[in-house]
């Protein structure tokens, strides 16, 4: 059965994902990467080139900010954390991004580059270009180091906590960071 280019493409995706998230980029291979999709390495390679650009392609993220001009501005770091969280949970690209970011410098280049170019002038509407990359720094050690206690190390007091929980705890360090 031929799959269509698009769905070709979805696959490899996935299952890079899949092995990134497992492996880590290094230990990550096209071979693993094409085995794991069903289909010949030459068609990785067909499709994306090579495995940084298969990597690239696969944590890619756009995290699909929402406006918050209407949110009132005592609600904005609550906004901001639940919004994470939902990435977090439906997003594996993050978590793939997370894992290979703490050992492979391409993966935390990518991950600072998402941040910079996207929570950033977020929070420059929020406080003016001056403060925006600090703060947001700020933010993203906040958020990066919730996600990675809990969906990737999982401590378990983290991942038992429920989401709200979570919010009423992180959501007031995070508007300090953005609105003080």
């Amino acid at each position: 059965m031929r799959r269509s280019s698009a769905d070709t493409k979805a696959v490899i995706l996935a299952a890079a994902r899949e092995r990134f998230a497992a492996d880590g980029y290094e230990k990550a291979t096209i071979r693993s990467i094409a085995g794991d999709a069903g289909i010949d390495p030459a068609m990785v390679m067909r499709y994306f080139g090579n495995k940084e650009k298969l990597f690239a392609a696969a944590a890619h993220i756009d995290l699909k900010f929402p406006d918050f001009s209407a949110v009132p501005r005592d609600q904005i770091g609550a906004r901001l954390v639940a919004h994470f969280l939902g990435l977090w949970e439906h997003n594996e690209a993050l978590q793939v991004l997370l894992r290979t970011g703490v050992t492979n410098e391409a993966a935390a280049e990518r991950m600072r580059d998402i941040f910079a170019t996207q929570l950033a002038p977020v929070i420059a509407t929020l406080t003016g270009p001056d403060q925006a990359p600090i703060r947001a720094g700020l933010a993203a050690s906040q958020i990066l180091g919730l996600a990675l206690a809990r969906y990737i190390l999982k401590f378990p007091p983290i991942v038992a906590m429920p989401r709200d929980d979570l919010i009423h705890w992180i959501a007031p360090t995070i508007q300090r960071y953005l609105c003080d």
